[in-house]
């Protein structure tokens, strides 16, 4: 019995990734849309766009203690 319930939830777990890819996917599409579009009504520019992600980027990957 040990083995059918891990085998389930094995299944359960595989499932859940599934349907991260599907929600994550789906947010990336919007987010892609929502940016196009702000470029084509010319609210911001690619550059600007691509100077944030490269400004957010540096504050995500620096490392949060200092170096002695």
């Amino acid at each position: 019995m040990d083995s059918f319930s891990t085998s389930m939830d094995l299944v359960q777990f595989i499932g859940k990734l599934g349907d991260l890819k599907d929600e994550h996917y789906h947010i990336m599409l919007t987010v892609s849309a929502l940016v196009e579009l702000l470029i084509e009504k010319e609210m911001i520019s690619r550059q600007e766009l691509e100077r944030k992600a490269a400004e957010l980027d540096e504050l995500m990957t620096r490392s949060p203690y200092p170096m002695a």
